[in-house]
């Protein structure tokens, strides 16, 4: 199967958006994908705010883009954008370091005023990175999303059917990726 990249753009180790991303990441790896999760929040702010393109950090970010088939990218949503940390990071890979990947786009916040943002602020600046494919991505409420003490998570009846179909599109996306090659060659 293929390679996922799982990025999460929360500034907080213990943010909903994380914890529901690494939550759908199961989902993936069941469905027997290889995930990768990288966090923006352990990239060096120093690297990041000084736009220090060789640090060993964003080296190592640039090559797992590389390496990964799909990408999910999950962002809290703040003052109608995407977080700031993830704009910084991908402001450091090459232009179209999403060339020939699909893509699945995740949000979270606390209105649906914010829903927007993932088509008018994340899904263009993922397009211009040259996405082969942005799957249709979700927007999840804040409220929808119970993280417990003991590391679980329980996602609104819901949402959790939408955030599995949206999940299961990439996936199945990823799988006509994965023989989009073998089809050209045999016509």
């Amino acid at each position: 199967m293929a390679t996922v990249l799982s990025l999460s753009g929360s500034p907080s180790a213990s943010s909903r958006t994380n914890r529901l991303l690494r939550h759908l990441d199961q989902r993936l790896v069941a469905q027997g994908h290889r995930v990768t999760p990288l966090d923006v929040r352990t990239v060096p702010a120093e690297a990041l705010l000084g736009a220090d393109f060789s640090h060993p950090a964003i080296v190592a970010a640039r090559d797992l883009f590389a390496e990964a088939d799909g990408v999910v990218v999950a962002t809290p949503v703040y003052k109608a954008a995407y977080s700031g940390v993830l704009k910084a990071l991908l402001d450091l890979l090459p232009q179209y370091a999403l060339t020939g990947k699909t893509v699945l786009p995740l949000a979270t916040g606390g209105s649906t005023a914010h829903v927007l943002a993932l088509d008018y602020a994340l899904r263009p600046v993922l397009t211009s990175m040259g996405a082969a494919h942005v799957v249709p991505g979700w927007f999840t409420l804040d409220k929808d999303i119970t993280a417990h003490e003991d590391g679980s998570l329980t996602v609104a009846p819901g949402a959790a059917e939408a955030l599995g179909q949206v999940v299961d599109q990439f996936s199945a996306a990823l799988g006509r990726a994965d023989r989009a090659p073998y089809l050209s060659a045999a016509s």
